[in-house]
Order: C-alpha cells, then sequence, then structure tokens
C-alpha cells in the first residue's frame, strides 16, 4: 500500500471504506453502499469526499502574481482576489499538459495552487512556493443539496459564491471554502485544519451528508465530461486538442509552452476530444480503439475488423464508465477534428492491436456509441434504466 494517508484514514475505515492507491495515496474508493449508490446520492442529494490527496502549493508574497501568470496559461487578471480559477501548466517543448490545477486566491500575497496528487513537485518546481498538503484536509461537498447540509455545519463555508474562496472558521481553527468540485453539481471544496478535520467530517455525516469515495468521483466527472490528468490530459495532449482551449489566455506575451501551441493553433490539432454515448449498457473502457462508422458500398471490405472504416492511430477511448443517469455506457476519446455530433463509431481493441482470440473468436466485445457533447448527464434520459 502507499506511504501517505489521510488524517481522515481511520475515520474511513470505521465507515467501513474500501481503498485504493490514489496517487501515492490510500484513499476511499468506496464504501458499503457502493459506487452507484454513490454516484446518485451526489446527483439527487449530497456527498462528501476526501480528497486530501491532491496538493497544495502556496505561493506568497508580492511576487505570486507575477510569477503564476507568466507560468500558466490562464490569466488571473480575469478574476480577482477571493477569485478561484482553473489553469494548466504545459511542457515549453510540445505544449502537453504537465498538470491542470485551480488556484484559489486568497489575499494580495497569497494564491494556493492546487494541482493533481502525482504532480504536485513537478509543479512545485515550475511556480516555485512551498508545499503545505500535510497542512490541512480537504473535503469536498457535492450535489443540490450540498450547501443546505453544509449549512448546518457551517454558514460561512456554504455561503461561498460559486468560482470563489473565503475564510471561515471551525471549532476555533481558521479554515477556506472555495466554491468548486468536480461531479458537475453544485458544490464547495474545505481546506480544514487537521486538528478539526475529524469533528468536521463527523457534523457533516450527521447533517446528512453520505461519504463517497474516488470511484463515484471517477464516475461522476465523466458523466460531466471533466477531464482527468493521465487520461484526457498529459503527455503529448495539449489543451486544444482536449478542447480546453479557454484555458488559454493567447494574449499574454508569456506562458510555458506558449510557442509549440501557437504552432499547433496555426495549423490545427490533429484529433480532438469528444464524447461517447453508448448505444446500450456495456460501459466503454479506456484505451480501446475508436472507428469512425461509414457505409461501405456492395463489395467492398471494411478496413477495419470492427467493421468500421480504419482508424488512426490516435483515435482510442481515454476514459468510460457506465452512467447510472443515463442507464447507458459513456465514455470521452480522440477522434479526427471533422468528426461531427450525431456521428456513429464503434470502440474496440486498438488499431494494430490483435482482434481474434483462440478459435478465431473476437478477444474484445466491440461498444457502439454516438458522438455528443457532454456533460451527459444533462442530456435528455434517452432510454430506460
Amino acid at each position: 500500500m502507499p506511504g501517505r494517508r489521510s488524517p481522515l484514514h481511520d475515520a474511513h475505515a470505521d465507515l467501513g471504506a474500501r481503498f485504493t492507491d490514489f496517487g501515492g495515496w490510500e484513499m476511499p474508493l468506496s464504501y458499503p453502499t457502493g459506487i452507484l449508490a454513490e454516484h446518485l446520492a451526489c446527483r439527487q442529494g449530497a456527498v462528501v469526499f476526501d480528497v486530501s490527496h491532491l496538493g497544495t502549493v502556496r505561493v506568497e508574497g508580492r511576487d505570486a502574481h507575477a510569477a503564476l501568470q507568466e507560468t500558466l496559461t490562464n490569466d488571473l487578471g480575469r478574476i480577482a482576489v477571493g477569485g478561484t480559477q482553473y489553469s494548466h501548466l504545459l511542457a515549453e517543448a510540445d505544449a502537453s499538459v504537465v498538470d491542470d490545477m485551480i488556484l484559489w486566491w486568497i489575499d494580495d500575497e497569497r494564491i494556493d495552487v492546487m494541482p493533481n496528487a502525482s504532480n504536485t513537485a513537478r509543479v512545485r518546481a515550475a511556480i516555485g512556493g512551498d508545499d503545505v498538503t500535510d497542512e490541512r484536509v480537504v473535503l469536498a461537498v457535492q450535489g443540490p443539496r450540498a450547501r443546505a447540509v453544509l449549512t448546518a455545519v457551517s454558514p460561512d463555508a456554504a455561503g461561498v459564491a460559486r468560482l470563489h474562496v473565503a475564510r471561515f472558521d471551525f471549532a476555533g481553527a481558521p479554515c477556506l471554502a472555495a466554491g468548486t468540485g468536480y461531479t458537475g453539481e453544485d458544490g464547495v471544496e474545505c481546506a480544514v485544519a487537521p486538528e478539526v478535520a475529524g469533528r468536521f467530517f463527523a457534523a457533516l455525516l450527521a447533517a446528512g451528508c453520505v461519504p463517497a469515495g474516488l470511484g463515484a468521483r471517477d464516475t461522476l466527472r465523466c458523466e460531466a465530461g471533466l477531464p482527468l490528468h493521465g487520461h484526457e490530459l498529459g503527455p503529448g495532449i495539449t489543451p486544444l486538442q482536449a478542447g480546453l482551449g479557454w484555458v488559454v489566455a493567447w494574449s499574454k506575451p508569456c506562458f510555458a509552452g506558449r510557442e509549440a501551441l501557437l504552432a499547433e493553433r496555426a495549423h490545427g490539432p490533429h484529433r480532438l476530444l469528444r464524447g461517447l454515448l453508448g448505444t446500450g449498457r456495456r460501459p466503454l473502457r479506456a484505451g480501446m480503439g475508436l472507428v469512425v462508422v461509414a457505409d461501405v458500398g456492395p463489395g467492398e471490405p471494411s478496413q477495419d475488423p470492427a467493421g468500421g472504416t480504419g482508424a488512426a492511430a490516435g483515435d482510442v477511448v481515454t476514459s468510460g464508465t457506465f452512467s447510472p443517469v443515463l442507464g447507458r455506457g459513456i465514455g470521452l476519446g480522440f477522434l479526427p477534428p471533422g468528426t461531427p455530433d450525431g456521428a456513429q463509431v464503434r470502440a474496440g481493441a486498438p488499431a494494430g492491436a490483435v482482434h481474434d482470440g483462440p478459435g478465431g473468436q473476437r478477444s474484445e466485445r466491440v461498444v457502439e456509441a454516438t458522438v455528443v457533447r457532454p456533460p451527459f448527464h444533462r442530456l435528455a434520459r434517452p432510454g430506460p434504466t
């Protein structure tokens, strides 16, 4: 098991949590109710996730704003003190996304940057600052009833505006609340002092929050069409390919990877991230190859064993799951730029992989899907669950 644990590890264990390794941390995957129930509790009520594995790099001083402005893609001039912002750190050579992160602009001389768990060290190396991950516990209260439930624990935390950050006290300890999340629902992420985190967590449960693990957090973010580093973002994937050009302030004179990204913009990305709505309950899975289905004339064999017209090497499913809201398999994946909404695709073994198993049987079943625009959970229900 990994060496790092949340200060609330024992509390999760007492609740019957199953744990998983996530970015070098041993974190709850699910509780006895299961991922499906936790997912639906977030869509219908309020849940609490322990996301303390996420990093916090604190950048302080009069130069904090300038250091981030010159390194990250987004423009801090679009927000002000008390605001939050989503941004990217890019590789200089090819503009691929080293990490995506949320910035909490606390005051004139302090900005807390929240990178992914496994990328905290490399983000700190790029932007400076101090790794203060161990100085707080982060609890994400999410769902349509999140603020109502949180009000019973801390009205000040519950009152933070969406995409803003504010200070609050709990049991005499200074804490932070941000109107952010990763589920597609309204919610508040609370950075709580470790010495009071257990009481804060217990108070949330007593107020009606359902504990949820990282399994449900992943199905929720996929259903919301949100990218995950290592899947939709990472080496070889730029913001333009991921459909996140809005994260880039093109008018800024400098940020890491700017020249490479401008070059890609000039000739256009060779692939784009799209939403994939399955025709049935079978989920798409990361790593499946994608083929856009086209009509094949009489006597003309398909170029692809799955029955499509052939796939480029980069046409692949990056994330996939079963959508509890739609009752269908869903996924995210890269396709050629001209692929229209409504196009039919087949997902199966990646291009160049062996398709046939022993006795000539197909080794991986094909999943048919339609290209759609996420978020999936906002789509009209297309069929029964």
